[in-house]
């Protein structure tokens, strides 16, 4: 490679040769059961959310041993599309090793603020349901959108779970809020992802087959990943500071829940290198 023009080209290259790899292949290696030392809830706004903010997860599971839920909040607004995209959030969860529950069977409906601040049964059995799950589960983390996602339902599922968390009585737990949608404006910090780690990433998106037929943003997810490596070193290493050599991250909001009150966080260090224990993230 000699210029830029031969990167840029490459690249371009590469995206369409990208197109003809099989989709969702279930042949696959599935990931193995195994004990877990900690528990995480996973709230997915929809089926393949799991996949794309999942690169903490993936750690977490992988690295710490930590069990990781994946609650698939709704499964799409199209009611034709509900059966095919719950099979296919089955084969990227046990792709991945993520366990699986439904709030519902059929997913949640209306889980958006209008329906909160109408303060429909709809939005009010959606709140019992999901506290009945932390109830349940006693998990060490919840895992899920910031307040302003942009996307309704990724909004609703941010107040979902909040409402749910101040009715279920859990003593103490700590908060992961991911970005998809839009930028958060206060993450408090990055981790990366090994190529490895992305290369799972990707292809547990790819079993999302009638969403990625119509458009393969998949493919799209190494450049996301890497574009927070650029931002991330700025909101959180300071203008001007040196960025991580992270090919691949992502940004979360970390705080902690106790005796009802959410209290802010701050990381030992803001990035998490992929050669890093990721048990930091439980411990302090």
């Amino acid at each position: 490679m000699k210029n830029y023009h031969d990167y840029i080209n490459r690249y371009a290259a590469l995206l369409d040769e990208a197109r003809a790899i099989p989709l969702g292949n279930t042949e696959l290696p599935m990931r193995p059961n195994r004990g877990h030392s900690s528990c995480a809830l996973l709230f997915a706004p929809h089926p393949d959310d799991e996949s794309i903010i999942g690169g903490l997860a993936l750690r977490l599971l992988k690295e710490a041993g930590c069990r990781i839920i994946n609650v698939a909040v709704t499964l799409g607004s199209l009611h034709t599309r509900r059966a095919a995209r719950k099979a296919e959030i089955e084969n990227a969860c046990r792709y991945l090793g993520f366990e699986l529950v439904h709030p519902l069977e059929s997913g949640l409906e209306h889980i958006n603020p209008a329906a909160r601040g109408e303060g429909t049964g709809e939005w009010m059995d959606a709140v019992l349901r999901i506290r009945s799950l932390l109830r349940k589960y006693s998990p060490d983390l919840l895992i899920f959108p910031h307040a302003n996602d942009w996307n309704s339902t990724h909004i609703g599922t941010h107040h979902l779970v909040m409402d749910a968390l101040r009715e279920s009585g859990l003593a103490s737990c700590r908060l992961v809020e991911t970005e998809y949608w839009h930028p958060m404006e206060e993450p408090n910090i990055m981790v990366e992802s090994s190529p490895e780690d992305v290369a799972e990433l990707v292809t547990a998106i790819s079993f999302h087959l009638g969403e990625i037929e119509r458009n393969p943003y998949h493919l799209a997810l190494p450049s996301w990943l890497h574009d927070n490596v650029r931002r991330g070193a700025e909101h959180l290493g300071g203008q001007g500071g040196e960025a991580p050599a992270f090919h691949f991250a992502t940004l979360y909001r970390i705080r902690q829940w106790r005796d009802c009150v959410l209290s802010r966080i701050t990381p030992a260090t803001p990035f998490i290198s992929a050669q890093q224990n990721i048990q930091t993230l439980l411990s302090y």
